[in-house]
């Protein structure tokens, strides 16, 4: 097996990675506690962020059981969970 060879940035880069995924994810929640319900473009257009990002942080939320999914026809309809909406309010 190879090992790369550590690059002292890396941490930095990872940081600042980690530091914008939080205020997306921030954002996506925000804009569902307001909303309520909603489809993954129009949590991209309230937010301020691409689809493909909305889409992205959405698995990750989902993985993490803070949202959940409901197909409806061809799109699904995201909303917080009960744990969900307990961790907010922790």
């Amino acid at each position: 097996m190879r090992t790369h060879p550590y690059h002292p940035r890396a941490y930095i880069t990872g940081m600042r990675n980690v530091q914008r995924g939080l205020a997306s994810r921030t954002k996506i929640i925000t804009t569902i506690e307001e909303s309520g319900k909603s489809q993954a473009s129009e949590i991209a257009k309230k937010a301020g962020l691409g689809k493909a990002c909305v889409n992205y942080h959405l698995k990750l939320l989902d993985g993490q059981k803070i949202v959940s999914s409901k197909k409806i026809g061809r799109s699904y309809t995201w909303a917080l969970t009960t744990y969900g909406q307990k961790r907010l309010l922790a």
